[in-house]
């Protein structure tokens, strides 16, 4: 029964030595960074904290390229021949995040 319980010490510790030594968790580029903190702060309350998920309004978004990105963020439309994920057309523009796109986009790739 001993060793039963030091199993989750021993998860925790091996996570923490492979994220010590490079191994864990992919780490981002200066630019996906700054993508990856503005997402957080911009978009989150219609999409999910995790961009590969839908959110509560908005659709997942990981993968949306600069083209998508500048089309609907800075002029609340789609780029020509993109399919939309969803049928709605909620989004207004959103453009305090022009100076973002590039790092929003680093990020969702």
């Amino acid at each position: 029964m001993g060793g039963l319980r030091k199993a989750p010490y021993r998860s925790a510790l091996l996570a923490v030595a492979l994220a010590v030594a490079g191994c864990g968790p992919e780490r981002l580029s200066p630019s996906a960074e700054r993508g990856r903190q503005v997402y957080l702060s911009q978009c989150t309350a219609c999409h999910a904290t995790d961009p590969a998920r839908p959110g509560p309004i908005g659709p997942p978004v990981k993968g949306s390229s600069k083209e998508l990105l500048e089309a609907k963020l800075l002029r609340g439309e789609y780029p020509p021949g993109y399919r939309p994920k969803r049928p709605t057309r909620i989004m207004p523009p959103q453009p305090q995040v022009t100076r973002d796109i590039q790092a929003l986009a680093d990020y969702l790739q």
